[in-house]
Formats: structure tokens, sequence, C-alpha cells
């Protein structure tokens, strides 16, 4: 009788069983309920070209109190508007040659600007990865350019997203 017990056991050393993933499921719940709100960068320029404003606010968000700080924040949307400063005044030139042979070139004479629009968001997205991957993600945030409806009529818009990423338990065995 000794024997088959022991052997039970034995038996019983090898099996795999699956543990209960409701309160791993629930954690990462409460993780995900506890990030804020991305903070929205909006422009803040007098010229707007497919949705690209031709500079963003620099003023500091009250949202990214004590996770970044004023001065890196400030650098961020200096370093976004001067790409901005660069580009944009060839888009909005290329735009009103575009507009006045649009009727002579049966608007293929709109494609140099959407090139050099989709050219200007590549490099907005650049800057902003450069930034990411140099400061921003050892600071728990992820900013990229996101297009958004605007408040006041039905266009769209290109914006800053600052993302709050989610704090991964390390207490937590894998």
């Amino acid at each position: 009788h000794a024997v088959s017990k022991c052997f039970f056991i034995m038996a019983d050393f090898d099996a795999i069983y699956e543990e209960d993933d409701e309160d791993e499921r629930l954690m990462e719940e409460h993780l995900l309920s506890t990030v804020p709100d991305p903070v929205v960068v909006r422009g803040s320029g007098h010229v707007t070209v497919f949705g690209l404003s031709n500079k963003f606010n620099t003023e500091f968000p009250q949202g990214l109190a004590a996770k970044v700080a004023p001065e890196e924040y400030k650098a961020t949307i200096s370093r976004l508007n001067g790409v901005l400063r660069k580009t944009l005044p060839v888009n909005v030139k290329w735009l009103l040659c575009g507009c006045l042979c649009c009727c002579c070139t049966l608007g293929c004479s709109l494609w140099p600007v959407i090139c050099l629009s989709k050219r200007t968001r590549h490099s907005i997205e650049k800057v902003l990865d450069w930034e990411n991957s140099h400061l921003y993600h050892k600071l728990g945030l992820h900013w990229r350019l996101a297009k958004r409806k605007c408040e006041s009529s039905n266009m769209m818009e290109y914006v800053i997203l600052i993302e709050f990423i989610p704090k991964v338990p390390i207490h937590r065995p894998d």
C-alpha cells in the first residue's frame, strides 16, 4: 500500500497544471485602467496644409507635470516646429501653383504637394522616433503623430499624442 502511494506522488511530480489566469487578467486590467489619457498637443499656427499646421503649441501641458521637464518638452516642440518651418513654406508654394494649374492638368499638379506633405509627416515621425528612443521611453512616455477630427468642423488635423506607457510589474515572475 505504501508503494502505491509513493508511486502516485511520483507520477504527479511531472504533471503540468494550468494556473488560474483570472488573477493575472485582473492585474492587467487594473494596470490599463490606471494609465492616464494621452496628452494632445494641437497645431497652433495660422496655415494648415493637408491637416498639418505650420507650428505646434509650445505651452507646457499640465498633464505632463512631474513626468517631463518643461525645458525638455519645449526643446522637442522646437525641433518639430523647426521641421515645419523648413518644409511647409515650400508645400504652400506648390499648393498655390497646383491650384492655379489644376484645371489644365486635370488635378495632376496637386501630386507634388501630396508627396511633399507626406515627406513632412515622415520627417516629423523620424524626429519623434529619435526623441522617444533617446528620452521619452525612459520616462514612460511615447510621442506620436496622429490624425484626429477637428473640434470645430469635420476636417481632419494632425496632432501630437503623448501616451503614457503602462509600467510593467517587476515584482511578479514571468
